[in-house]
């Protein structure tokens, strides 16, 4: 499916785990949480199980476009679930009688445009992004920390699409790089430390170590930028010298004060030292 990002939205109180799906450019939702919203079933799964029967019997064209995904469970697993797009979606509603079928509709549609209208103006994104940080209690000056380094961060990506990085494991491995030249760390070892597991690394990350971290992918954008690396393994380099530069701001910065940069410190031990709040 590519290059995809996950997340958890609302209809009246009820979550839908949904996919975006950057080649084809559309969400793609959980059809067991949709049926469980329109249908109030005990067991929304075998609604579904005999829903999917029913449709495959009559030759319904909906039943060929499931896709399945995986998305977390409840105990905490990764489980494939069938997923439709926004407008399979909607012919697979039709199916369901429920008198919540057109609040539902109205509100699919409503999310389902979310995605296109913030490629089209960015600022909706960061607008969200903003609200979501505020909401979870981090401090106006660590959210324009953070929003910056989405920033720098997209404009990294961007180089790399240009000299033909693959997104995805190559991007990873660029980026677990860039993290060993400027935190001595690996990504994974960076996550360890900090204890988290599926939690994102930088919303974990204090102000001095995101300061850090923009300038290591700054610099690798602007080194990239100017020597325009022909093949993946000099994209490698190009990572490794510009980690390397804000990794020696690192250092010198840790011998003037005594203290550690890169630490154990999370998102819960930063909120309740207030910390974040500062």
């Amino acid at each position: 499916m590519g290059e995809d990002k996950k997340s958890i939205i609302l209809f009246n109180d009820k979550q839908v785990r949904r996919h975006w799906n950057e080649n084809t450019d559309e969400w793609y939702f959980s059809v067991v949480d949709v049926v469980n919203i329109l249908t109030d079933s005990a067991i929304p799964k075998r609604y579904w199980s005999d829903l999917k029967r029913k449709l495959k019997k009559e030759g319904s064209q909906v039943y060929e476009n499931i896709v399945q995904l995986k998305f977390e469970s409840t105990d905490g697993k990764k489980y494939a679930t069938d997923c439709f797009s926004t407008k399979h979606l909607l012919r697979l509603i039709q199916s369901i009688p429920s008198p919540k079928a057109e609040p539902f509709k109205v509100w699919l549609a409503q999310v389902g445009d979310e995605r296109i209208n913030e490629m089209h103006d960015p600022e909706l994104s960061i607008e969200r992004a903003l609200k979501m940080y505020l909401a979870k209690g981090y401090s106006q000056n660590w959210i324009n920390q953070r929003l910056k380094s989405i920033e720098v961060r997209k404009e990294l990506t961007d180089e790399w699409e240009k000299r033909g990085v693959s997104k995805g494991s190559e991007y990873a491995i660029l980026t677990n790089e860039i993290t060993k030249a400027w935190a001595g760390v690996s990504v994974k070892g960076y996550k360890n430390l900090k204890n988290l597991k599926k939690e994102n690394l930088r919303d974990n990350m204090t102000n001095m170590e995101l300061v850090l971290n923009m300038l290591a992918e700054a610099t690798t954008k602007e080194i990239s930028n100017s020597k325009e690396p022909e093949d993946f393994a000099k994209n490698i380099k190009v990572a490794k010298e510009g980690g390397s530069i804000a990794g020696n701001a690192r250092k010198e910065i840790e011998a003037k004060t005594g203290k550690k940069i890169v630490s154990a410190q999370n998102t819960i031990d930063l909120h309740e030292k207030k910390i974040l709040r500062k």
